[in-house]
């Protein structure tokens, strides 16, 4: 996909995303502690089965499970070396799941180690952590590359120019933000937005972090600063973690929904869910937003 096949996409109107991946694997038994992106390759058919559901609920595009299949993060695991391998089976597996239906969206996110001086992390070993997954990601076939889920502008930065180095996929950028609009490891949301669109990227925005509910101002203030759209995924509410370790999140589908309109109606052009949606909340925001299919 080009860049300007994804603009002609977000001038049609809203546009769909997924909801969450990992909340939902947790539900279909996935232990606390174990590699996520192993896990999958490794019980496919629950992935599939999810973003079949997230597809026929009205998403335009899925995420590829391939959120924290980075160097950093596998070698954790002790699979640092199979980081082309899985990113590129990862990709595959989603295509396989949605056929033509939708697009499949390559996911990166934070590595979790703070860069220089704040931490060990330096700028140089960051861009070729994510150069060498977009790459594998950009080989394997996915229409876009999705960064998300990031900590401060900064890695940001960093994250979305190793894209643009390795390929010309369209590249939506996303951070967690407090309700005040503020990145937990630096920066804003609207330093966020001038900086990345300057920097090439298709659309910035909001997922993870907080419901709905708290995020209109943060939006208006993103769709304020942007000449891209603006992209709002957001948790299904505040979440209660039970004796189990297990959580529970706030809001239901329907009200989950009335407040993602708002979220539209504050200037975003592009949503989702994150943490705790299923496809039942998708279906409710393409009810909710008169989105067809």
């Amino acid at each position: 996909m080009t860049v300007g096949e994804f603009q002609a996409l977000t001038a049609e109107g809203v546009l769909l995303l997924d909801g969450a991946t990992g909340s939902n694997l947790r539900a279909a038994g996935m232990p606390v502690g174990v590699c996520t992106e192993q896990w999958v390759l490794r019980h496919p058919a629950v992935l599939m089965d999810l973003q079949r559901s997230y597809a026929g609920a009205g998403s335009r595009i899925v995420y590829a499970p391939s959120f924290s299949a980075n160097r950093v993060s596998l070698e954790g695991f002790g699979l640092g070396d199979q980081v082309a391998v899985m990113n590129k089976a990862l990709v595959r597996l989603s295509k396989e799941a949605v056929g033509d239906r939708c697009l499949v969206a390559g996911d990166i996110t934070t590595t979790g180690k703070a860069l220089e001086p704040a931490g060990d992390m330096s700028i140089a070993r960051l861009f070729d952590v994510y150069c060498e997954q977009a790459a594998a990601l950009a080989e394997a076939g996915a229409d876009l590359i999705v960064a998300e889920t990031m900590l401060s502008v900064d890695e940001t930065t960093v994250a979305l120019d190793a894209v643009r180095s390795v390929c010309q996929l369209p590249v939506m950028c996303t951070l967690t933000l407090e309700a005040d609009g503020s990145a937990l490891w630096g920066g804003n949301g609207v330093e966020a937005v001038e900086t990345l669109q300057e920097l090439g990227a298709a659309a910035v925005g909001v997922n993870c972090s907080v419901g709905p509910d708290q995020l209109a101002a943060v939006i208006r203030s993103l769709r304020q600063a942007a000449r891209v759209p603006i992209i709002a995924k957001p948790n299904a509410g505040h979440p209660v973690i039970d004796d189990q370790g297990r959580a529970h999140y706030s809001m239901g589908p329907a009200e989950f929904a009335r407040h993602m309109r708002d979220l539209v109606e504050a200037g975003a052009s592009i949503v989702g869910g994150c943490c705790g949606t299923t496809p039942e909340y998708i279906r409710a925001m393409a009810e909710e937003l008169q989105i067809r299919s």
